[in-house]
């Protein structure tokens, strides 16, 4: 049976569609023959308890000079929907909070959205790999520079960064002896106003910091390991790192035994976590990516488990 698929993201002539894992959930929609239109935060909006949506249906195609058309335009509510998927890329600001909460007006109505809004504001990406402390590294939560630079003094080699940041934005490497030590902490922290996250720095980040996607809680049977380029202690594809594909370890695999029943607990249905030789850095719940470059390499179709997922789940 065919589905009216909402999906909250970006613009969609901004995207990269070679690169672009929403843009994969789209073309795994169209093989399905669902319909699918797009929407940004900008077009939700609340009548009293009525969650109203302005949204352009698209067609989609797998051609980078060609993607989408645009079928029609539209003004509706959440009720013209099957399923609603939250894709809007970071920054994870107040706007991104307040769509949110308008969201679950939607989950009101028994339209299902994933992930589910109350669980990506809930967990953010960094603090969450904090509940499962069998799976971190040394780390420290703290606006206090003193409390800082003592951490980077017991451990020497340290990683700091913010909690609200994405694609490697702002990390900084602070080893022994340097000099600019008091001024990045000053930086970050806004003179002590605002916590950041210190962790002990992971030499294995040189093999990649490894993204496993999984999906209701399992992993998918391949990670990227996002190896830094020349000179760069971050793995980011965004900040200029290579991926690579590579099996699940025993090790990853473990990791994803804890943390999977809780993300499928939370309705955290398509999660990517961010793997550090043997330690978990991140969860990311907002809006992963990988699938592309995994689909090509591995000849999975990620996004079509994906969807087999939601199908099982839909009304």
């Amino acid at each position: 049976m065919t589905k009216h698929l909402g999906i909250v993201m970006d613009p969609i002539e901004s995207i990269n569609p070679k690169k672009d894992s929403t843009f994969a959930m789209m073309l795994a929609a169209t093989r399905r023959d669902w319909q699918i239109s797009v929407m940004t935060l900008g077009d939700l909006s609340l009548n009293k308890d009525r969650l109203q949506v302005n949204y352009q249906t698209i067609k989609v195609k797998d051609d980078p000079n060609d993607y989408y058309e645009t079928v029609r335009v539209s003004t509706g509510d959440a009720s013209d929907f099957d399923c609603i998927l939250m894709r809007k890329d970071p920054p994870f600001n107040m706007d991104y909070i307040y769509a949110t909460y308008l969201l679950e007006f939607a989950e009101r109505l028994g339209i299902p959205v994933f992930n589910k809004p109350g669980s990506i504001r809930d967990c953010n990406e960094k603090l969450f790999a904090l509940q499962f402390p069998q799976c971190v590294p040394e780390v420290i939560v703290s606006s206090n520079p003193d409390e800082l630079k003592a951490f980077q003094a017991e451990y020497e080699d340290v990683i700091l960064k913010p909690l609200d940041g994405m694609g490697g934005q702002s990390i900084f490497r602070i080893r022994p002896g340097d000099s600019n030590r008091n001024v990045i902490i000053e930086t970050l922290t806004e003179l002590g106003t605002q916590k950041i996250m210190a962790q002990r720095y992971l030499p294995d980040i040189s093999a990649g910091d490894t993204r496993i996607l999984l999906i209701n809680g399992e992993p998918v049977p391949a990670g990227l390991a996002r190896i830094p380029s020349a000179g760069e202690t971050r793995g980011n594809l965004a900040a200029g790192g290579s991926g690579v594909p590579r099996p699940l370890t025993e090790r990853d695999l473990w990791i994803c035994s804890q943390v999977g029943p809780v993300l499928k607990a939370k309705g955290l249905a398509f999660v990517g976590i961010d793997v550090i030789g043997a330690y978990l850095t991140e969860i990311n719940v907002t809006c992963p990516t990988c699938i592309r470059e995994l689909d090509a390499s591995e000849g999975f179709d990620i996004a079509g488990d994906y969807l087999d997922y939601l199908s099982s789940v839909l009304p």
